[in-house]
């Protein structure tokens, strides 16, 4: 029995000694979106190239499906998440405490920190073609799926419109369905369109437009002049057509680009990481979604990036001489 017990002693020892000397892991969670959308591939994708590396850096990385910008923004300041997909303008409103009420309310979030964009988002807009919907202006009296509740989508959606002098009371009804049941609920004539921010090619938009007739809405005019004009984080941009079908012509529209964010809470080392994960195989990353083709690096660091850079980022663009 006393032999037993050194034994067992001495593996305590070993097992304890053994761990002591190894890379300790860390666990990292990036916050995305719907997994119809292009956040949750966008979180994959970065994870892929992440755990790839797991073995030097010791940091193992997983993504979780969430509601979206405004949603992980607040779970990273919550500290329940250590990093998250969000639109550059609600990075921006988080940052400096606009926009947004809730953002307003907490104040400015001063440690959230950029990390990189990713790819155009640009809104959508896609109509029943029996609802006979060309511009954003036709929507008055329609019934619109405006983005989940909390979303960037649906903040989005209340910039939008208000800057055009209306109101949801304008609607005929301001849904607020998943983004997975918008094609359905279109084509079955629940709701005559619904409206996103997304990269391009987006699944539910081929899938609206191929399950029933249906097209894309212009959305431009001055007061998306003057929103544009006004933040540095919007631009105009085009649904590029024979993208989808039945669209065969660009429809003008605008939007933001996706962005990576953090805070200051997550060690420099950390990000690191990430980010050499990244763009150390950025051809890689490039073919792990359509979206990601036309990147390039020196966009992903100089655009969209609307609060601070964090210092693991900086550290990283300045070894490879890009700042």
């Amino acid at each position: 029995m006393k032999l037993l017990s050194t034994f067992a002693a001495a593996s305590l020892v070993a097992t304890t000694f053994t761990i002591g000397t190894a890379q300790a892991a860390e666990f990292i969670t990036i916050g995305t979106g719907g997994v119809t959308g292009v956040y949750y591939p966008t979180g994959g994708a970065i994870c892929r190239l992440v755990n790839k590396g797991r073995k030097e850096h010791g940091v193992r990385c997983s993504v979780e499906s969430t509601g979206g910008s405004v949603y992980n923004i607040n779970t990273i300041r919550g500290g329940e998440l250590d990093m998250g997909v969000a639109q550059s303008d609600w990075q921006f409103h988080a940052y400096n405490g606009s926009g947004k009420q809730a953002f307003i309310d907490a104040g400015p979030y001063k440690e959230l920190r950029a990390v990189f964009s990713v790819h155009p988002e640009p809104i959508s807009i896609v109509a029943r073609k029996d609802a006979n919907i060309k511009h954003i202006s036709d929507l008055v009296g329609k019934r619109v799926n405006i983005g989940n509740a909390g979303s960037g989508t649906e903040a989005t959606w209340n910039v939008v419109w208000n800057a055009m002098g209306h109101t949801n009371k304008d609607l005929k009804l301001a849904a607020q369905m998943k983004s997975s049941e918008t094609p359905g609920a279109l084509c079955d004539n629940k709701i005559d369109a619904f409206f996103w921010l997304v990269g391009n090619p987006a699944a539910l938009n081929k899938e609206a437009t191929t399950t029933c007739e249906a097209n894309f809405v212009a959305v431009d005019g001055p007061a998306v002049d003057k929103l544009v004009g006004e933040f540095p984080f919007y631009g105009t941009t085009v649904i590029p057509g024979g993208m989808y079908r039945g669209n065969p012509d660009d429809v003008p529209t605008f939007g933001v680009l996706a962005s990576f964010v953090s805070s200051t809470a997550t060690s420099a080392d950390t990000i690191y990481a990430v980010v050499k994960g990244v763009f150390d195989n950025f051809a890689d990353f490039k073919k792990l979604h359509p979206a990601f083709g036309h990147l390039t690096e020196k966009d992903m660091i100089s655009k969209g990036n609307s609060a601070p850079l964090h210092e693991g980022a900086i550290r990283y663009y300045k070894e490879r001489g890009w700042m």
